[in-house]
């Protein structure tokens, strides 16, 4: 039974159509749809009658002190006209925010799928931006006044960079996996190392895209050991693909043998059966030249020999998400006939992203310093410090004692499935503030605007700034001093 101190407060929560007119005599509200001020009332007063309701249960759980069952429970002042109207406010301004939000990325994770990935570079930004508000000769093929090719934007600048004879693109590296092989060997055998049965993410296996893609998986070798021979022997009459996956997002040490792409591709020259391998996170740049652990380039498979490769443009080339496919002419040409092809295509923005990013690779030394996923994973530890020093070094000269400052040498890391094993030593701060423990301070950080993601580590909030920008210091430091100030 419901007392009847609270039925009274249910009668006095005003009407709807009360707060509507009392909501519109606000500025605030005099651009906001009505349907969206409506939902929004009704919701807070929804929550207002079930925080009553439920009041009437006594909590059985100790957990809950006497202190948090009064701060819970509704009173007068939380059902008058003004104090729902703000309510009704706040959550208007969470409704209007849009869903996709700009974030600062302090967690030292450079390609961070949950935080989208690899930044575009400013070329890339500013050709998306050309195409965006205007048409475009997305499919005209402008010297011949008729319909073209939408691939023909990049292949050109694709079989430049990679050597290759031809290329096309879809989405995503998955896609352009499971189109190839259902072109490729649709209904035959796909013969892959045990080795390399690798999951990309998100339970996406290897062994299911074959599988949906028609193809019949034939693992050979051993987890750890898989020979030329083991290839091989493993050929017959309904063999149509041999794979090799670039295991990019772990590494198997110890007791281990690999065949090498040469050894396959020589393999499937005397078998005359197609070789493919996907890459993964593809790369134009050799990281070695930078003391870091040598990566197969693109251009290394393409001089092996390989018959198709695939890899992705949003890894590590710093690109838009995209699959590139890249290979021998006649099988290209296939895979552009396969209806799959029209389910899978790049769009025009993503496109002319792509093409902007791969420009910049016609030189490599400007690529690094003008893609942002280059520049940061190339970064020296000096100027990875700097930065990290300009922040304590701002935040100390308000003299706020709530708030200590340190500096701490941990490793960031390439993510996005590459570079699995390459430690990037990189300069943290370590952020303390009194009265809150480091998951406090990431709830805080998390829920600035924009919200600043960082990691915790021995019960300490770190801000890693290989992947904080310079012009995002200053921000960092005011989220800071905002949860201080909170605190008072």
């Amino acid at each position: 039974m419901i007392t009847s101190d609270n039925q009274k407060l249910l009668k006095k929560i005003p009407q709807t159509d009360k707060l509507i007119q009392s909501a519109y005599k606000q500025d605030f509200f005099q651009n906001i749809p009505k349907n969206l001020v409506v939902s929004a009332i009704r919701k807070v007063t929804e929550d207002i009658r079930t925080a009553i309701i439920n009041s009437e249960q006594k909590t059985k759980n100790a957990e809950h002190s006497q202190k948090n069952e009064k701060n819970n429970k509704i009173t007068e002042k939380d059902i008058a006209q003004d104090s729902i109207i703000a309510k009704v406010k706040k959550l208007v301004i969470k409704k209007m925010s849009p869903n996709l939000k700009r974030v600062i990325n302090g967690a030292g994770v450079v390609i961070h799928t949950n935080l989208g990935r690899s930044p575009l570079a400013q070329e890339a930004i500013l050709s998306m931006v050309n195409i965006a508000d205007r048409y475009s000769n997305l499919e005209f093929d402008l010297a011949k006044g008729k319909r073209g090719s939408r691939y023909q934007a990049v292949e050109e600048l694709i079989c430049e960079i990679t050597g290759a004879e031809a290329s096309m693109v879809v989405n995503n590296n998955a896609g352009a996996v499971l189109l190839t092989i259902e072109t490729a060997a649709s209904q035959k055998e796909v013969i892959v190392s045990r080795g390399e049965l690798v999951e990309i993410g998100g339970m996406f296996r290897i062994p299911d895209i074959i599988e949906k893609s028609g193809g019949i998986l034939k693992g050979v070798g051993t987890t750890n050991r898989t020979s030329i021979k083991d290839y091989e022997q493993a050929i017959n009459e309904n063999t149509a693909l041999l794979l090799k996956v670039h295991k990019s997002n772990y590494d198997i040490i110890g007791f281990t043998k690999s065949a090498s792409l040469k050894e396959v591709v020589e393999l499937g020259k005397k078998y005359n059966i197609c070789v493919m391998e996907d890459l993964g996170s593809g790369t134009f740049i050799d990281f070695s030249e930078f003391t870091m652990k040598y990566e197969p380039t693109v251009t290394d498979s393409v001089k092996a020999g390989a018959d198709i490769i695939t890899f992705s443009g949003d890894k590590l080339l710093g690109g838009p998400q995209a699959g590139i496919i890249i290979g021998k002419k006649d099988i290209i040409k296939s895979i552009r006939k396969n209806p799959l092809t029209r389910a899978l295509r790049i769009d025009k923005l993503t496109l002319a992203a792509l093409e902007g990013t791969l420009r910049l690779y016609r030189d490599k030394t400007e690529a690094v310093k003008k893609i942002p996923t280059l520049a940061m994973l190339t970064a020296p530890f000096e100027l990875i410090r700097k930065k990290a020093e300009k922040l304590k070094r701002t935040v100390n000269s308000e003299k706020n004692s709530k708030v200590t400052v340190k500096l701490i040498t941990l490793a960031s890391k390439a993510g996005g499935g590459s570079l699995c094993s390459e430690e990037l030593p990189s300069s943290c701060a370590g952020i303390k503030i009194n009265g809150l423990t480091a998951g406090q301070i990431e709830k805080a950080m998390r829920g600035n605007n924009p919200p600043i993601i960082g990691r915790i580590e021995n019960e300490t909030f770190l801000i890693d700034f290989r992947t904080v920008a310079e012009d995002e210091i200053t921000i960092v430091k005011e989220a800071v001093l905002k949860i201080t100030k909170d605190l008072e």
